[in-house]
């Protein structure tokens, strides 16, 4: 879909069953499904609002929440198909365009009605990212906390802007200073003396939570830090280079798996001759230039890299 073309008119939230107890089914039949099985569907349809508030009543609910249930059934029979409908399940924010009428479901557990959906739900972007919800605002995923069925959403331009895999002014800019930020720091860490490299190394490694089991700059010919990681009991070998080339990271590495003592192995350059490279495996980490700098700034030391430059 052109996402110039995506031009939704009304924006609601939708629980789909208690606890999302009909998310799967609906994912995978395309289809809205809504409760109020008390509520007899015909009144709905034909927009007896009268009749429906006094069954509403008669099953046991107070004015207000007759008044709010009216509101619910309403949107779910009157809203038109241009309404986007948003829900959140198995760790996504999925979205949906519904065809009218609304349609009765047979008597039984479960839903008592429901909209087929325009094309099926979605998760992810118009561009293609999933919309994860640690991906999100929480500004939108607190919707999820509302106690009814549905509701609007406050913060319709943000959803708006995220299926359409629009980027928010604001961290364009913020990602264009970060940017800059990585420039600047690699430039400083590439000033360093090989000893403050290593310090810096170090220090990384230990705001990341791992301590040091070796002496920093012992005499050690096979590696240059010796690591380990408290919680979750992990053993690691540091190599440090301001400078090297494959031949040599080669080597380190064939020393690294000789030795078998440690679980994990980081390679560390900023200024590699030529591009480097280690074998594709979860244990074997290669850290050269922006993705040092990168490090450095995420844990907290671009202030002491500034420090260095004066």
């Amino acid at each position: 879909m052109d996402k110039n073309a995506f031009q939704p008119q009304e924006f609601r939230y939708i629980k789909l069953g208690r606890g999302g107890a009909w998310a799967s089914d609906a994912f995978v039949e395309g289809i809205i499904p809504f409760g109020y099985r008390e509520v007899d569907h015909g009144l709905c349809a034909s927009g007896d609002w009268g009749a429906v508030r006094e069954q509403l009543i008669a099953s046991g609910r107070t004015p207000a929440g007759a008044s709010q249930g009216i509101r619910e059934l309403q949107d779910f029979y009157q809203l038109d198909d241009d309404t986007l409908w948003v829900t959140m399940a198995d760790g996504h924010l999925w979205w949906a365009f519904a065809h009218r009428p609304v349609l009765p479901t047979q008597a039984g557990e479960g839903p008592s009605r429901y909209r087929r959906t325009r094309d099926g739900w979605h998760r992810e972007s118009l561009a293609g990212e999933p919309l994860t919800l640690r991906s999100l605002s929480s500004a939108l995923t607190r919707t999820a906390n509302y106690r009814m069925t549905i509701c609007g959403i406050d913060r319709a331009d943000y959803l708006l802007r995220r299926i359409r895999g629009e980027a928010d002014p604001l961290h364009e800019e913020a990602a264009a200073l970060k940017t800059r930020m990585t420039e600047v720091a690699l430039r400083m860490i590439r000033q360093l003396h090989w000893e403050e490299f290593e310090t810096l190394v170090d220090l990384i490694f230990t705001r990341g939570g791992w301590r040091r089991t070796s002496l920093l700059g012992e005499d050690m010919p096979d590696v240059d830090l010796v690591l380990d990681q408290p919680i979750t009991g992990e053993t690691a070998w540091v190599q440090v280079k301001t400078g090297t080339r494959q031949a040599e990271l080669e080597d380190y590495l064939g020393r690294f798996e000789r030795d078998g003592s440690c679980a994990r192995f980081f390679f560390v350059c900023h200024s590699p001759a030529g591009s480097l490279r280690v074998p594709d495996k979860p244990h074997l980490h290669l850290w050269t230039g922006e993705c040092i700098a990168a490090v450095a700034i995420d844990v907290g030391l671009f202030d002491w890299l500034m420090e260095r430059t004066r």
